[in-house]
């Protein structure tokens, strides 16, 4: 009889966001994700299903987060907002064909896997 075993550990650090990403609340949003990415920890659902508003510097630091994280063989899954004007706000900047979007958070982390 041969016996093989395989391990897969995911590590998926999932970033819940509420209310605006914008040039004033960005900074911990870099913050956040940056602990992870110095500890080469690179997979991430960005939850902004209860996101209402994201301007230009929101989106930049998501844009950053994904380049950076696909730099070191990780992803990145947004949720979508629920706001229907933040979700329009991503379809329009096509962020819809940048990023995986999906409509929960079990689905994310089903794509990351």
């Amino acid at each position: 009889m041969e016996i093989n075993l395989r391990e897969y550990v995911f590590r998926i650090h999932i970033i819940e966001l509420s209310g605006r990403l914008d040039a004033f609340t960005v900074g911990t949003l870099r913050n956040t994700y940056k602990q992870f990415l110095d500890k080469d920890e690179s997979n991430f659902v960005i939850d902004l299903s209860q996101t209402q508003f994201m301007d230009s510097a929101g989106m930049a630091a998501l844009v950053s987060l994904l380049k950076r994280s696909r730099q070191t063989g990780g992803d990145v899954i947004l949720v979508k907002p629920i706001d229907p004007a933040a979700y329009r706000i991503l379809t329009l900047t096509r962020f819809d064909q940048v990023f995986c979007l999906t409509d929960t958070v079990d689905e994310a982390i089903q794509e990351l896997r």
